[in-house]
């Protein structure tokens, strides 16, 4: 006998707001395409604030968030379900995908482009005016509750031949692109979530632009806005700047020594 496990929504509602500056009225046109039912796709660097935007927006909205952090062992039926044995029964269990298109969720695919094409493909039905799930295993067509909203993220910079999104995914999203906040709004972000002083975290900015400079030479990716918080957050517990900056920013984006010397240098003049 065939049963269906349902999963609790509930599960997935953000409890408290989460902080969220808004940098270029990305809030505005999040809300506009979760209103005409748009699908979203964020692109922008590793830790400029896509993931904390969902939530925030989630949180705005009143609606669940399922977020899946893509790789490249994810199959179809990791999103859409699978029959599992339970004892001598088989039930089916819906991914994530399908539960967020039955109840109304906004479906968060983070870094959508480590995942394999054969799979991204099953959004394609969701991303345009069908807006339906087709369940092969189970011989289904599901209809997208009205609130449901499929987001996608990648960071462009890791883009390579094999990495890549087709036209034909791309194609289907509006998209919001993300860089790493104005100094202002960077410091008041750093300030607020390492409770650290506005000179400590001016100072991190100032690092933050400066390490970001050496992409030019050879750097892959500058420092995130979240690495920059986890070493305010280290310096607000006591630990020094030098210390704090180095295991924080230099050794997390870089593993050549002559450029962690060279970040590391960047910190002594600036602490």
């Amino acid at each position: 006998m065939q049963q269906v496990r349902e999963i609790d929504v509930a599960q997935y509602r953000i409890p408290q707001e989460p902080f969220y500056a808004e940098v270029c009225g990305e809030i505005g046109l999040f809300t506009i395409a979760a209103e005409q039912k748009l699908p979203v796709m964020l692109k922008g660097p590793t830790g400029c604030g896509k993931t904390r935007f969902v939530q925030y927006m989630a949180y705005t909205l009143g609606r669940p968030l399922i977020t899946v952090a893509c790789h490249e062992d994810l199959t179809a039926s990791d999103l859409v379900g699978r029959y599992l044995l339970k004892g001598q029964e088989t039930v089916w269990m819906d991914g994530p995908l399908t539960v967020g298109v039955k109840q109304g969720a906004i479906v968060y695919l983070d870094e959508v482009v480590e995942a394999r094409k054969d799979t991204t493909v099953i959004i394609h039905p969701l991303s345009d005016d069908r807006r339906v799930l087709p369940i092969e295993k189970k011989g289904q067509i599901v209809e997208a509750a009205d609130e449901f909203m499929l987001v996608i993220s990648y960071n462009p910079g890791y883009q390579s031949v094999l990495k890549d999104l087709k036209q034909s995914t791309k194609q289907r999203f509006m998209a919001i692109e993300f860089d790493y906040p104005a100094p202002d709004i960077e410091s008041r972000v750093i300030q607020r979530e390492a409770e650290v002083e506005p000179m400590i975290a001016a100072n991190l900015v100032k690092l933050g632009q400066k390490v970001r400079n050496l992409r030019s030479h050879g750097l892959e990716e500058g420092v995130s806005t979240r690495l920059l918080i986890y070493a305010g957050t280290l310096i607000k517990q006591g630990v020094p700047a030098a210390r704090a900056c180095d295991v924080a920013i230099a050794r997390p984006i870089t593993d050549d020594a002559d450029m962690q010397r060279a970040i590391l240098e960047l910190v002594k003049a600036i602490f």
